[in-house]
């Protein structure tokens, strides 16, 4: 069982506890879900088997874990029997436990999950005709208070950890139906479906840490769970398919890129100081000018790798066409490999924004794509389930605790 440290966030008062690799459980077995291969093995030493067995099971373990999304013991067939009750006593497979989950009239979907120490958070699924995108949070809360974002309005709880991140995403291809069919001792009679996916007629094929948080600032254990996720032996994800969205954090961005090196999202918002210093207050730390070297210095990134700048259209607050030409400008004088992302403001209950007119958001978007730079409009998604980008908190909080409770308990009780 390992130690938790603590860390202060900016932003923060107090602490934030940041468990390691393993969270504790109240039943003394450790969750493999979250840990690569080498770990996996350490942990079957640990518990008594010898190094080439811990070896050979590990690799077995692992395979099964993130190839083919077992999430028990005694479906791991290629494992002597005798093994698998050895297995279940000493560590489990684990998933977020699952609240809600909510299906837009566009496709999308969502889910409210909550960690094994009761705290909720959210992921969103959006299915597009060429592809289908899973948003994934990387902390329960926010600490960033970006004021268009009714996540930002959130406290920050805590880091999720490594296996809260990528379970997510185990999750999801539970829910979508994405994992190979048949058994390893099964495969012959399965051989026309070996390597066959689906995903509600779309695969799963691209990640984005947008959800709740703030990813740099859980670095550590957002960067174990990607490469997890990237592992060619597990769930053997492109980096090139995975996106990770940051508001600034620029001491981290470098790090990003050489130990990630997946795509760099950048929320920018705005391209004059006092309006991001408003919606962006991590701007008045690390300022316009700094981020966009950060991004010019990001490792990676290339013509073939544009970096992506999120731009939230807010009425008479950032979508004047003088605001479009300094875009253009900036973007420009940093020759930065770009692509602006035109974001409609989504509205939630108690914001001091509106979305600018569509006519505004064309006329803004023309005269950044005139500049040469790719500028579409986002199409949003998911606004009948509060799913849209900012919109993560609602449904968590639109209801207490005590009143989901008392409406399972009226479901249960109908049924009987």
């Amino acid at each position: 069982m390992t130690q938790t440290n603590l860390m202060t966030i900016p932003g923060q008062v107090d602490p934030v506890p940041v468990a390691r690799d393993i969270t504790p459980r109240e039943d003394g077995r450790v969750d493999l879900i979250g840990l690569p291969k080498a770990r996996i093995r350490e942990l079957f030493e640990e518990a008594g088997l010898d190094a080439k067995a811990a070896k050979l099971r590990a690799k077995q373990v692992f395979h099964w874990l993130y190839h083919r999304g077992v999430n028990e013991f005694e479906a791991m067939t290629d494992i002597a029997k005798t093994m698998r009750p050895w297995l279940a006593e000493r560590f489990v497979i684990g998933r977020p436990d699952v609240v809600e989950a909510q299906h837009s009239s566009d496709g999308t979907r969502k889910w409210l999950l909550r960690t094994s120490d009761g705290h909720d958070f959210e992921m969103v699924f959006i299915p597009d005709e060429t592809r289908g995108t899973l948003c994934v949070s990387s902390q329960v809360g926010c600490t960033l208070n970006c004021t268009f974002c009714h996540t930002g309005t959130m406290r920050l709880v805590r880091n999720l950890t490594p296996g809260e991140i990528v379970g997510q995403v185990m999750l999801a291809r539970d829910a979508l139906g994405e994992w190979p069919r048949g058994t390893m001792a099964g495969l012959d009679e399965f051989d026309e479906d070996r390597g066959h996916y689906t995903a509600d007629g779309r695969l799963l094929t691209n990640i984005v840490m947008m959800g709740m948080g703030e990813p740099l600032y859980n670095f550590d254990h957002v960067r174990d769970a990607l490469n997890l996720v990237m592992d060619g032996d597990g769930l053997a994800l492109s980096k090139r398919r995975i996106t990770l969205s940051t508001s600034g954090v620029i001491p981290m961005m470098d790090r990003c890129g050489q130990e990630i090196g997946v795509n760099l999202a950048v929320s920018l918002h705005a391209v004059r100081k006092e309006v991001r210093d408003e919606i962006v207050p991590l701007n008045k730390k690390y300022g316009i000018e700094d981020l966009l070297q950060a991004c010019a210095d990001y490792p990676g990134a290339s013509n073939a790798r544009r970096i992506t700048f999120e731009y939230v259209m807010l009425k008479d607050k950032n979508d004047s066409d003088e605001d479009a030409r300094e875009l253009v400008r900036l973007l420009r004088k940093y020759d930065l490999p770009a692509k602006v992302n035109l974001i409609p403001f989504n509205p939630w209950p108690g914001a001091g924004y509106e979305c600018s007119t569509p006519e505004r958001i064309r006329a803004f978007s023309d005269i950044v794509f005139e500049g040469g730079i790719s500028a579409p409009v986002r199409t949003p998604r998911g606004r009948d389930i509060d799913a849209a980008c900012g919109q993560l908190r609602t449904a968590a909080e639109k209801k207490s605790r005590a009143q989901r409770d008392r409406e399972a308990a009226g479901t249960a009780a109908a049924a009987s």
